[in-house]
């Protein structure tokens, strides 16, 4: 055991004293070593962002004399900057028909969507997007759209989807209900259409396939016979740019009907109705 002496060098006076001294300096040390990680732990989440990589915009290179920056993303917004032939903008986001684009000098402005067709990539290829104007009317990869009309005389709905091939052709499956004075039934149709002028706002196609009927008469004397059958149909409609997506589209077809009876049967369909492409 130590001595009192020996207490007393250590500064404690005595035993109990040095221990209680012991502790208080082991407190001080832990509440120095929190202080100094939470101190780290700020540091780091300050500094982070200065050293994270920084987002990737697509680059694209002016090719007209120049093209010109609007102060927002509309026509009536005022022309406050114009970036040189060569140069090029970073695109940032786009908004309906304008892109928010950042110059070499770091300047930020708007530009509509017909001056940014006009610029090319870094390899030289256009610049492209995903088009929800006329330029995607005349050439777009799927339509979907509902129509309201007549078939053979009886109430008509039917529901449509394209998909295209190229600018003028597509294959195109639609489901349709009739309701009738007589009978009720559903009709399934695939066949192909063929647009003579996708660039117009009036558009004119044909179309040519196959489908299959299903009737259900509305006899009550005897028992209704339910009829399946095969049938072909030619048709033919024009599609009219709206606006957007969206577009109006009417359509005639003419149904040949394959009876398991000695003659066939036939059925106009008249419909018209709202459609979008994507």
């Amino acid at each position: 055991m130590a001595s009192p002496g020996a207490w007393a060098l250590a500064g404690c006076g005595t035993a109990n004293g040095c221990s209680e001294v012991l502790m208080l300096r082991k407190r001080l040390l832990m509440t120095r070593g929190r202080r100094l990680l939470l101190a780290g732990a700020l540091a780091v989440s300050l500094l982070a962002p200065a050293f994270a990589p920084a987002r990737e915009y697509l680059q694209v290179f002016v090719q007209q004399p120049y093209l010109e920056l609007h102060t927002g993303p509309g026509r009536g917004f005022p022309v406050f900057h114009a970036v040189p032939r060569a140069e090029s903008v970073d695109v940032l986001f786009r908004r309906t028909d304008w892109f928010k684009v950042r110059t070499e000098r770091g300047v930020e402005g708007w530009a509509s969507q017909r001056d940014m067709l006009l610029t090319a990539r870094a390899d030289g290829t256009p610049f492209t997007f995903d088009l929800g104007d006329r330029a995607g009317f005349t050439a777009h990869h799927s339509e979907l759209g509902m129509f309201a009309g007549a078939y053979g005389g009886a109430n008509f709905i039917s529901a449509y989807y394209s998909a295209s091939f190229n600018s003028q052709l597509a294959l195109e499956v639609s489901l349709g209900q009739f309701l009738g004075r007589y009978s009720n039934g559903e009709i399934a149709d695939l066949g192909l259409a063929h647009v003579f002028a996708p660039q117009a706002r009036w558009s004119p196609f044909v179309t040519l396939g196959v489908g299959l009927l299903h009737t259900e008469p509305k006899a009550t004397l005897v028992q209704p016979i339910v009829r399946n059958e095969q049938s072909a149909y030619v048709g033919g409609g024009i599609r009219y740019y709206l606006t957007r997506r969206f577009f109006l589209r009417a359509e005639y077809k003419a149904h040949y009907i394959f009876t398991k009876r000695n003659e066939n049967e036939e059925a106009d369909e008249w419909k018209m109705g709202f459609a979008f492409f994507f």
